[in-house]
């Protein structure tokens, strides 16, 4: 996003930042966009999710917790803007996108039944590494905040391979998934926003969260890089969310969590910035 669309939306002033752009409608009125979400279920995806669908876009979100789905679009359906077809308006999967071949039936069955997203947005790969104690020993978690400390944390000689690979498998090559299969289908429409989740450690580094760090620096990398290759009339940003008061993030910090703002406090600036980006914007880092 340009310093100037972007102080425009941060500011409210939609009317100036949506003209022309890809969340925007003619005379300052937000077309309505198609919007794909992974890890849609909780967290940021979750808020973000409710956000779009109250202002009136189609959400069409993944995750690997059907119940939690369930439970989205159930809280969509009951949304004061929505209609008696809003379960035909939103579209929710179980999908694992560090699997390929769950992603390829992702992609097969949102062209089936909405077509091609406006804006693919992959909130599941904004991962904080984080250990919660269960039963007398640390067992790893992921999930969807931006952690400025980690519990428990090891030299990167210490972590052992599965950890190394489960951060690698979902914070990179998730986002290659999403990209390998959704790419064409924007290219072959002309158009499409692609937002790839980053972070503060994208664009920084700390001890003892190297794996992290190096997956952040690489979606940066991937990003700038696929955005050299994409078609005039497409973009694709990396975008740094900050520290959100996640679930995850009180198992990381404990009551020090309260101190950052909830997702729901975060989803409409992150709204706004999403749904004002334009080709302008490809290769940006942008932060909310």
């Amino acid at each position: 996003m340009t310093t100037a669309t972007l102080n425009a939306a941060m500011n409210g002033g939609l009317a100036a930042a949506a003209a022309g752009g890809a969340g925007g409608g003619g005379g300052g009125v937000i077309a309505q966009k198609t919007v794909l979400i992974t890890g849609v279920s909780r967290g940021l995806g979750r808020a973000l999710a409710l956000e779009l669908g109250k202002r009136g876009h189609s959400v069409i979100g993944c995750s690997r917790t059907q119940q939690k789905l369930d439970s989205l679009q159930s809280d969509l359906s009951s949304e004061p803007s929505s209609s008696s077809s809003s379960s035909e308006k939103h579209l929710f999967m179980n999908v694992d996108v560090c699997s390929n071949s769950s992603v390829q039936e992702l992609a097969r069955v949102v062209m089936e039944k909405k077509g091609v997203p406006d804006i693919i947005v992959g909130l599941v790969h904004y991962l904080a590494f984080c250990y919660i104690k269960w039963k007398s020993t640390y067992r790893s978690i992921y999930s969807v905040n931006n952690a400025g400390t980690i519990n428990k944390n090891n030299r990167l000689w210490e972590v052992p391979e599965e950890e190394f690979n489960a951060v690698i498998d979902t914070n990179l090559k998730g986002i290659a998934n999403m990209l390998r299969h959704f790419i064409p289908l924007m290219i072959e429409k002309k158009q499409g926003i692609l937002v790839n989740m980053s972070s503060g450690w994208g664009r920084s580094a700390a001890a003892q969260v190297a794996p992290y760090c190096a997956s952040k620096w690489a979606v940066e990398g991937l990003t700038k890089s696929v955005a050299k290759e994409l078609p005039s009339g497409m973009a694709i940003v990396a975008l740094n969310p900050g520290v959100i008061n996640t679930e995850m993030l009180a198992s990381c910090f404990g009551s020090s969590s309260s101190l950052y703002q909830p997702p729901e406090s975060w989803a409409p600036k992150a709204a706004d910035m999403i749904l004002n980006l334009t080709m302008a914007d490809n290769g940006a880092s942008l932060s909310v």
